[in-house]
């Protein structure tokens, strides 16, 4: 995964775009890109999105390219994963023959669908995985108590991550506390009590 560096020394990086886009727009626009692909996603993919959600209205695929520069096929391909996430809308305009691309504006709902269709399935496996590590090395009679009860603390940890990720899902309220928890237990905090 590609990562942004933040610098914080102040100094202007000019924007990606070579497109038609005003500065301030421009540098809006790969702001979101470097958010977007710090998380791992493709930096195109959050300058699509952040173009139609500060437009506010619906852009075709020709008006995208126009104004961020980009391929004919590359849009095409960013916008089929956008809508994929639920993050993209294709309408058709009264009397237009072409689609026209909204962004969906509802953050939350943005977020979690997108949370749902990524994060949730990697959690569901890497609880899985560690279910299966700790069933073998239960069994295992090489393992050391220590190792066991490190291994324990990994497992419980990712199925909290993953009760709170879902309830963020049902409810989109995030609770962190029985995470803090097994987080402390490691550093020598008392369990529940506040740091």
């Amino acid at each position: 995964m590609k990562g942004y560096l933040w610098s914080g020394d102040g100094s202007e990086r000019a924007p990606e775009t070579s497109g038609r886009l005003e500065r301030w727009e421009a540098i809006a626009v790969d702001a979101v890109g470097n958010v977007i692909e710090f998380w791992g996603f493709k930096r195109n993919q959050g300058r699509v999105w952040a173009l139609l959600y500060l437009r506010g209205t619906a852009l075709t695929a020709a008006d995208i390219e126009r104004e961020l520069a980009l391929s004919k096929g590359g849009v095409s391909m960013l916008l089929r994963d956008l809508e994929g996430w639920g993050v993209v809308q294709r309408t058709r305009l009264p009397g237009e023959t072409a689609w026209h691309y909204r962004a969906e504006s509802d953050f939350m709902r943005m977020v979690a669908r997108v949370i749902e269709q990524r994060e949730a399935g990697l959690l569901g496996r890497i609880r899985a995985d560690l279910q299966e590590a700790l069933a073998l090395a239960i069994t295992d009679g090489e393992v050391r108590p220590e190792q066991r009860h490190r291994l324990e603390r990994m497992a419980a940890l990712a199925e909290q991550v993953d009760r709170a990720v879902r309830l963020f899902l049902k409810t989109a309220r995030l609770d962190v506390g029985a995470m803090l928890d097994t987080l402390r237990e490691e550093s020598g905090g008392t369990p529940g009590a506040p740091r």
